[in-house]
């Protein structure tokens, strides 16, 4: 079938003005309907020519309808003074933390919403709220305190399979993880999985959600990039955990990590733009704006966010169902957890009295007690199932990971394929996909992050990768820069 091709006269044609619009809707039409009738396009393009605002929040069309919509000047938000002197937050491991994230954790602290916080041991700089930062508030959400892949989350599954199959039939577990996700920025299934998420009533009644619904349908179970991966591996149980549920022994582990894809990203960045008009705070605070719960914004957020959460949940549950399908065997139990979202949880305001606070985790585990949660290290580097020991001194929190010691340009310029190969090799691991910003040398030292939290959380097992599967692309320039991870 031919591809699609369309000139700029032919947009001209049907009264497309003269101007960037004219190559933006070449450009977007030619990659994302390329294999459409080209008569069904150009009636769509004078359907967004014509009423551009109703496309102005489809995550395709929108930003040919950006062009047409007449712009207009933005009402001044409300200019924010942050605190002289910010509210206290405990440091855990902070001899590993680098500068920029305490200096972003201080920024945080000054808000005057803020009111409990602390920052954890693989903490790292992000984008309004540290990568490893937990701020709780009162009334108030910050989208960039809870990051652009709202919901990234860790799922484990605990299969009754001897370890030894691992190594005995590596190229039918290589295979299983190579054909039940998709790895990669704009990975979509040709056929959409059916999964009661996608009928909430959401989609229907936010218009955000409602234009993003289509393209989520087909990420549904894909696992995105950077940091993102799903992997086989050994897990170790020393003794029985009334909590964990399962008798000391060893099992067959499948591991993933990832988020809510283009839903969650697209939803962060609109409200966060919004969080920027509506309250100015001056310089690097900027990312910090909130929306207020009682206000239209942000209960749009709330009800959208909470739906990225289960996104993402249902993405990795899709995962876990084809492979157990596959293997044959259904988990003995599932863990899995959040750290990048937000909680409405019960906690002491700053007048003594018990209320309602919401807390961001952004690249932080929920610690509360006895809720269990997983901490990897890398891809050679054992991961941990840990439970919660609810300590307040780190806002029921801990680590999402090792955290970054390099940014990826760094790693990509510093390390060597031998040198993955070599500590691959030495690891017993196998890796399908994977870049050198990746590698084990760009991450801090797990087992010293889990001494640095050992009052927040009980280590109840162990996993030990041993077949991993990650992007294979080249990062893009936007993300070699810095670390991303857990934004």
């Amino acid at each position: 079938m031919a591809k699609l091709k369309i000139s700029g006269k032919e947009l001209r044609a049907i009264g497309y003005p003269e101007g960037p619009v004219i190559s933006i809707a070449m450009n977007l039409m030619e990659k994302n309907y390329k294999y459409e009738k080209k008569e069904n396009v150009m009636e769509l393009l004078k359907k967004i020519l014509s009423a551009p605002v109703e496309y102005e929040n489809d995550a395709v069309l929108g930003l040919i309808a950006e062009q047409l919509i007449p712009k207009k000047e933005a009402e001044a938000g409300e200019a924010i003074e942050l605190n002289a002197t910010g509210i206290h937050f405990n440091v855990f491991g902070g001899e590993y933390i680098e500068e920029g994230a305490m200096h972003q954790m201080q920024l945080a602290s000054r808000l005057p919403i803020s009111v409990a916080g602390a920052l954890m041991p693989d903490a790292h700089a992000g984008y309004g709220l540290p990568i490893g930062g937990v701020l709780a508030t009162e009334n108030a959400v910050i989208p960039y305190g809870v990051g652009v892949d709202i919901g990234c989350r860790m799922c484990l599954s605990v299969f009754p399979i001897n370890p030894k199959e691992l190594i005995q039939r590596e190229h039918f577990f290589s295979r299983e993880l190579n054909e039940a996700t998709l790895f990669g920025s704009p990975g979509m299934f040709d056929d959409a999985t059916d999964h009661e998420v996608m009928e909430r009533k959401e989609f229907d009644e936010l218009p955000l959600l409602k234009a993003l619904q289509a393209k989520a349908w087909r990420q549904l179970g894909s696992s995105g990039s950077g940091n993102h991966f799903a992997e086989f591996g050994i897990i170790e149980v020393g003794e029985k955990d009334a909590i964990l549920g399962i008798d000391a022994g060893t099992y067959i582990g499948l591991l993933t990590h990832s988020g809510s894809r283009a839903l969650g990203a697209n939803i962060a960045n609109h409200y966060t733009k919004i969080a920027r008009e509506k309250r100015r705070l001056a310089g690097e605070a900027a990312n910090l704006a909130w929306l207020n719960l009682d206000e239209q914004e942000g209960m749009e957020y709330w009800m959208a966010m909470n739906l990225a959460g289960d996104y993402a949940s249902a993405c990795h549950h899709v995962i876990h169902a084809k492979i157990a399908k596959a293997i044959g065997e259904q988990p003995l139990t599932m863990v899995e957890n959040h750290h990048n979202f937000a909680w409405k949880e019960m906690m002491i305001g700053p007048d003594g009295r018990m209320k309602e606070l919401i807390v961001h985790r952004k690249g932080a585990t929920p610690a509360g007690k006895d809720v269990l949660g997983i901490i990897p290290g890398s891809m050679t580097a054992p991961g941990f199932i840990v439970k919660g020991k609810g300590e307040t001194a780190s806002v029921s929190s801990a680590s999402h990971g090792a955290g970054r010691k390099m940014s990826r340009s760094k790693a990509l310029n510093s390390i060597t394929q031998k040198e993955l190969k070599e500590q691959l090799q030495r690891h017993g691991v196998k890796l399908l996909g994977g870049g050198l910003d990746e590698a084990p040398n760009a991450y801090k030292d797990i087992e010293v992050v889990m001494k640095s939290q050992s009052a927040l959380v009980d280590v109840v097992g162990k996993f030990l990768p041993k077949i991993v599967r990650m992007d294979g692309t080249a990062p893009k320039k936007w993300q070699k820069s810095n670390s991303m991870d857990g934004e």
